[in-house]
């Protein structure tokens, strides 16, 4: 037992030298990331939803790509799923509401 209690230092700084470039790497993403948009790019997205309805007046959409539908279907199932995982632990539980 006291070789395991003597190991563990050594474990700790191994992960934690591990850890750190992974961890740089996860910092200067989420800087660019994770940031809430500003109040220039919400005029980008009122241009989205005005190119999707042009798109679905005219029948643009029948002519897009497959990779495009592809990706546009996995954005709306990962939208879809976020909302849903966010009325489940907004509402605490799985099924029902707590009245």
């Amino acid at each position: 037992m006291s070789k395991l209690v003597a190991k563990i230092p050594v474990m700790a700084k191994a992960a934690v030298d591990s850890a750190t470039p992974k961890f740089n790497t996860f910092l200067r993403y989420a800087r660019v990331e994770l940031v809430p948009p500003t109040p220039a790019e919400f005029g980008g997205v009122t241009q989205g939803f005005n190119n999707i309805v042009k798109s679905a007046k005219t029948g643009a959409w029948k002519n897009m790509p497959v990779k495009d539908a592809w990706r546009n279907t996995l954005v709306t199932a990962e939208v879809l799923c976020w909302f849903f995982v966010g009325e489940c632990i907004g509402k605490g539980t799985l099924v029902g509401y707590q009245v």
